[in-house]
């Protein structure tokens, strides 16, 4: 039998216990630290701004707000973002006033007409994303060299009334010195409709955003033959805005917002077609990397977004412009109390 003399045994000993202090320290080292992350993880929740968003369509025609959501632009604002399709820009408005969304996406003509309803807490514009319009126009029968005189005598599904899509196409008329009575252009078909009661047999021409006009050609239905934007002028055609209140009450979260819109359309600028189309393609399940890279460079080829978010004075007045020669507004309505810009040119 092996005896272990005093001295050497006090030193096994005192080497056996101070393996297991050591082992007792990093274990408290480790809870420590995973409490650490856990009290710092909630507190970056807790930081997270849940917002709503309604938008008008689903269109790669607004492509610098899906690279934000792709690109995790918002998140890195501290915004969650939900993005919420409200077919029709007076849904919209509806969805913004009821408290139903926070924040929505659409023509602010809607927040013109809300304004000028006395609404007391009515919306106000603080961001935009497109500088004209983005509809193109699908003919049952291939025209080259389309001209828009060639709309004469024909029925044109153009959407509501009073919609920033009619009130564009009428202006782009009004461009190229053509009689709206010389067009039957037809209003009564709500925005979502118009490909289904074209595809019915519904009207000569029909206009449409993309991905809806490709779809249309591809499944055999019609031609794309002209592009509206080309013949209007550039109006904040479509932006974002909130009720007067909620802008008051959440400054951080509408300057965070529109930060992330900055990124997406510094984006949109900086890259090449097929590049943003990867980004979004999640967005548009549906369509081939292939179409949704023309339908991206269509809308780049037509200067369609804007450089920044900020709306100039200058453009809002071209849209009231149109509104009033509609005769949808009487007089132009007060831009420093409809826009409130939270980005600084």
């Amino acid at each position: 039998m092996n005896i272990i003399p005093i001295e050497k045994g006090g030193i096994y000993l005192k080497a056996k216990i101070l393996k297991v202090l050591i082992g007792i320290i990093i274990i408290l080292i480790i809870f420590v630290t995973i409490a650490k992350l856990n009290k710092n993880e909630k507190v970056e929740t807790k930081n997270i701004d849940n917002i709503r968003l309604a938008e008008v369509t689903h269109s790669a025609f607004y492509a610098p707000l899906y690279v934000a959501i792709e690109n995790g632009y918002f998140k890195d604002n501290n915004i969650d973002l939900e993005l919420i399709l409200t077919s029709g820009a007076d849904k919209v408005s509806a969805a913004v006033l009821s408290n139903d969304v926070e924040i929505g996406f659409a023509g602010p003509e809607s927040a013109i007409y809300i304004y000028n309803g006395k609404e007391e807490d009515y919306l106000v514009t603080f961001s935009g994303l497109t500088k004209r319009d983005g509809q193109f126009i699908v003919s049952r029968k291939d025209i080259k060299d389309f001209k828009l005189e060639d709309l004469k005598g024909k029925e044109v599904l153009a959407g509501r009334s009073g919609g920033m899509p009619v009130l564009n196409f009428l202006n782009a008329l009004k461009n190229e010195n053509i009689k709206e009575s010389d067009i039957n252009i037809n209003t009564s078909v709500e925005f979502a409709s118009l490909s289904g009661s074209f595809i019915a047999g519904d009207g000569d021409f029909v206009n449409l955003f993309e991905p809806n006009a490709t779809n249309l050609v591809k499944e055999g239905y019609g031609y794309i033959v002209g592009n509206i934007g080309s013949f209007s002028g550039e109006v904040p055609y479509t932006a974002f805005y909130a009720r007067k209140s909620f802008i008051k009450n959440n400054n951080e979260i509408i300057k965070n917002f529109t930060n992330a819109i900055n990124q997406g359309l510094q984006y949109v600028k900086e890259h090449s077609s097929e590049d943003i189309a990867k980004t979004i393609l999640p967005q548009f399940p549906d369509i081939s990397l292939k179409d949704l890279t023309i339908i991206v460079d269509n809308y780049k080829k037509y200067d369609s977004w804007l450089e920044n978010p900020f709306i100039t004075e200058e453009s809002y007045k071209n849209l009231e412009n149109i509104m009033i020669d509609a005769k949808l507004i009487d007089n132009y309505v007060p831009y420093n109390e409809l826009v409130n810009n939270f980005y600084n040119e």
